[in-house]
């Protein structure tokens, strides 16, 4: 997902009525378009509800971290949180007993190797859950990295700077941004990938095996990760608590279907479900309404609750969906 200036100003990633505990409420998702509202003059609309009360019930660590926060959510397994920036993106750490996969490097504003070093001493391979600059900023970081063998994974491997410069505009940052941050250079670096994967491919981490599901749909090389043993599926931007983002250029609505479809076939066998954004956490049970809530939304079943700069939002069953204004019925 790619919340940019350029894209739609001023994007807050909150929806109605969808957490991992059920009392929790989120704000309207009319608050998607604050262009609509009252100019801001000090904080952004979509910081003030912070911090997320779903982060209460988490064990942090590392709390001296001024950009970062980090939770452990699952046994080996932490939820690196960027909650200074619109996007609130999450990135995963899981360590097993001989090494440790990144699943996304996040912004690339502050400096997440430092904090995966402080979280475990084994060597640490990157896995993206695509290549939008939101989950790759830190890849130049580390010296393994794998990616999808796809031509969109390639292009943005090689880096840039328009999109990072829009995703520090000041209606895109909650506080301060880093000490020894130059927002002037801020760009997505170039990064190597060491080794092109595929779908199926696993990573043996050493009493615990990741397997890489390819999600295509809002990109091409969006994949998921799937910890069978602990019950434990990363979903990455195919699903997160938030407006789910499906009208870029690089979006297919059908690969997005078949992709929703294949993980909610693994309901029986999970215990969490881990988002890359605003919060870590949700119930299994989620993935078929998603599945249910798309196919009503492609239908025609569900009015239309916005449109904006060519873009449409559709919510249903707490799911809300960002879609490309006039996809629905031309498929």
């Amino acid at each position: 997902m790619k919340l940019s200036l350029m894209l739609l100003t001023g994007v807050v990633l909150l929806i109605s009525s969808l957490s991992v505990t059920s009392m929790s409420v989120w704000p309207s998702v009319l608050d998607l378009f604050p262009l609509l509202s009252s100019p801001q003059t000090e904080k952004p609309e979509w910081c003030k509800p912070l911090p997320r009360p779903e982060y209460k019930s988490l064990q942090r660590v590392l709390p001296e971290d001024p950009w970062f926060e980090v939770y452990k959510v699952a046994p080996g397994v932490f939820a690196i949180y960027e909650p200074h920036q619109a996007e609130e993106v999450i990135s995963y750490l899981i360590v097993g007993n001989k090494q440790a996969v990144l699943f996304d490097t996040g912004m690339g504003i502050s400096d997440i190797h430092k904090v995966t070093t402080k979280l475990t001493s084994r060597p640490i391979v990157v896995l993206n859950s695509h290549t939008h600059d939101d989950h790759v900023g830190g890849n130049w970081q580390f010296p393994f990295v794998y990616g999808m063998d796809t031509d969109f994974t390639r292009t943005n491997a090689k880096g840039w700077r328009e999109d990072a410069q829009a995703e520090i505009a000041p209606d895109q940052l909650c506080g301060e941004l880093p000490k020894g941050f130059n927002p002037k250079t801020y760009a997505t670096k170039p990064w190597r990938i060491s080794h092109f994967i595929h779908d199926g491919f696993k990573v043996n981490l050493g009493g615990r095996t990741l397997e890489v599901l390819s999600t295509p749909g809002h990109t091409p090389d969006s994949i998921a990760l799937l910890d069978r043993t602990n019950g434990l599926l990363f979903t990455g931007d195919t699903y997160y608590p938030a407006p789910i983002w499906l009208f870029r250029p690089e979006t297919d609505l059908e690969a997005y279907v078949n992709s929703v479809k294949r993980l909610a076939a693994l309901e029986p066998e999970l215990k969490l479900v881990l988002g890359a954004h605003n919060i870590p956490l949700a119930e299994p049970s989620v993935l078929p309404r998603l599945v249910t809530a798309f196919e009503s939304v492609r239908a025609g079943k569900v009015p239309p609750q916005k449109s904006e700069g060519g873009k449409t939002l559709y919510t249903i069953d707490g799911i809300t969906f960002l879609l490309k204004t006039g996809a629905v019925g031309a498929n």
